[in-house]
């Protein structure tokens, strides 16, 4: 394997990076300053909904593989393919929240928007569904619901501060 580091040695015999910078203590780099400030921010700023996240991911998850869980399959074919739909959604809304936190503070209630739609869509898309198939939908709309508000709240608490 390459050295790609790009250290030499300079007239005195100390080792040196491409910057001239020698020795490894950085308070006599020359970008010192804006690397604390960089790492300042990705450290304090824009996380602070990742709490909520994996909860987010993992009920989306659950919302996605409900159908088959729960035994509705057979019964409810329509809601199969939505609840598919709406928990891949929840789903990709978490995992870019936690990717990407600082662009996605404007979409935190598009999982509060899916989660109302996942309680109505159980007679709208449904056929006279049954208590379990209700109760499911409901519980995990609610969740999505109080979820999604959290991170909303969060990132907008989180936007007045910086």
């Amino acid at each position: 394997m390459s050295n790609l580091s790009h250290t030499g040695r300079d007239v005195s015999g100390n080792t040196r990076d491409v910057s001239g910078h020698t020795g490894r203590d950085i308070s006599g780099h020359p970008d010192a300053d804006e690397m604390r400030a960089r790492h300042d921010r990705v450290i304090s700023g824009g996380r602070t909904t990742a709490m909520a996240d994996a909860p987010v991911f993992l009920l989306g998850l659950f919302c996605a593989v409900s159908p088959w869980v729960l035994h509705f399959t057979a019964s409810q074919p329509s809601l199969v393919t939505h609840n598919l739909v709406i928990g891949i959604a929840i789903a990709v809304l978490a995992l870019c929240f936690t990717a990407m936190p600082e662009r996605m503070t404007g979409m935190s209630m598009a999982i509060v928007a899916l989660g109302a739609w996942l309680i109505v869509s159980t007679w709208v898309v449904g056929q006279s569904p049954d208590m379990g198939v209700i109760l499911n939908n409901v519980i995990v709309g609610g969740l999505a619901i109080v979820l999604g508000a959290a991170c909303a709240g969060l990132s907008m608490k989180n936007k007045k501060t910086t």
